[in-house]
């Protein structure tokens, strides 16, 4: 009897412990619970992810026909729309590779945009009268640096960072203009009011025959295919557990001074090849300024032309653009990326 009662009572103890054990390891894996976040080291080991987006872009141009003759100048009334298809890559704490195909318009107008109070530059940019508007196809690939790192995958990223980005495009472009409604004889011109494709008419003299002594001797068409440098800075914000709204200013350095069909001087007008050609090349006459007008006999026609001094005549001073600088064009971007073949492993708790 006594034997009974002493395995009784080591019975008892031992279902006391181990109930006391249970508890305790109970308490130490809700502690682990209550703490956990999700963290690197506890979704799989492939950090790399893929995204798919689509952006609404808004475009603006620097150049020629600003409305200052200043790299920062540009007129904001003629901001265009554009809009972006894009695949993103990121491969580390910190880097994403984007590919982006674009399309967008870039405008400007002497007209519209010149200051005519401003003697200094206003009052000549507006006396020119040119224009243009240019559609923009681009394909870029740029690094994006974000500022804050994220050492997780996706579904661990952090909630919103700035960046900064660089990369190289290609695009393709079309300057055009509306044709005047009459030559500078005063006939009436066919397609008045059409918008004209400029690069073929050789504005500046490009399929003349110039002479060594022309100050745009050895002037070469410009191409349709060029290339740029983006680069800008943004922030990314995350929506969803796959969803990011990126928003970012950029810019395009571009290597060609032709985005709007203008870059160095006034050609006499007789070399060109169209009355169209003629038109187009000098627009002062359209608008009917108080007459200040000379008329000149060009050597390579014998046809009089009539044109406001400084205008539309054969000079080293009678600049229609400046070669000395490159075109800018300035995308502003609203981007919405999905992140795709989003999965991850399950929680290890440990």
């Amino acid at each position: 009897m006594r034997k009974l009662w002493l395995a009784l009572i080591v019975l008892f103890l031992g279902i006391q412990a181990e109930a006391q054990i249970n508890r305790n390891s109970i308490k130490k894996n809700n502690k682990r619970i209550g703490s956990f976040r999700g963290t690197a080291n506890t979704f799989g080991k492939n950090k790399a992810y893929s995204a798919l987006g689509i952006s609404v872009n808004a475009l603006n141009y620097y150049g020629d026909l600003a409305p200052k003759p200043s790299r920062v100048s540009t007129d904001i009334s003629f901001t265009r729309p554009g809009f972006g298809v894009s695949f993103m890559h990121r491969f580390g704490p910190r880097y994403t590779v984007q590919a982006q195909m674009m399309i967008g318009t870039l405008k400007g107008s002497d007209a519209e945009s010149a200051d005519q109070n401003d003697l200094d530059n206003g009052v000549y940019r507006y006396k020119r009268n040119l224009s243009f508007r240019n559609s923009i196809k681009e394909l870029s690939v740029v690094a994006i640096l974000d500022l804050f790192k994220n050492d997780g995958n996706y579904i661990a990223r952090v909630k919103w960072t700035p960046y900064v980005f660089v990369g190289i495009a290609g695009f393709m472009h079309q300057p055009k203009a509306q044709a005047p409604a009459v030559d500078l004889n005063g006939n009436a011109l066919p397609g008045a009011g059409d918008w004209v494709k400029l690069r073929p008419l050789g504005t500046e003299g490009q399929y003349s025959t110039l002479a060594a002594s022309d100050v745009n001797s050895g002037i070469k068409p410009y191409s349709l295919f060029q290339a740029a440098i983006p680069f800008g800075i943004g922030a990314r914000l995350r929506l969803t557990e796959t969803i990011d709204v990126w928003a970012d200013i950029g810019f395009r350095y571009t290597f060609t001074d032709y985005l709007d069909d203008v870059s160095r001087n006034y050609v006499d007008l007789g070399v060109l090849n169209s009355d169209l050609a003629r038109a187009m090349s000098y627009r002062t006459g359209e608008l009917k300024l108080p007459s200040s007008n000379h008329a000149y006999v060009s050597d390579r026609n014998n046809q009089t032309y009539t044109v406001e001094p400084g205008y539309g005549e054969e000079h080293p001073d009678n600049m229609r653009g400046s070669k000395a600088d490159r075109d800018i064009y300035m995308v502003t971007s609203i981007r919405l990326s999905y992140i795709i073949g989003a999965t991850y492993h399950k929680a290890k708790f440990r």
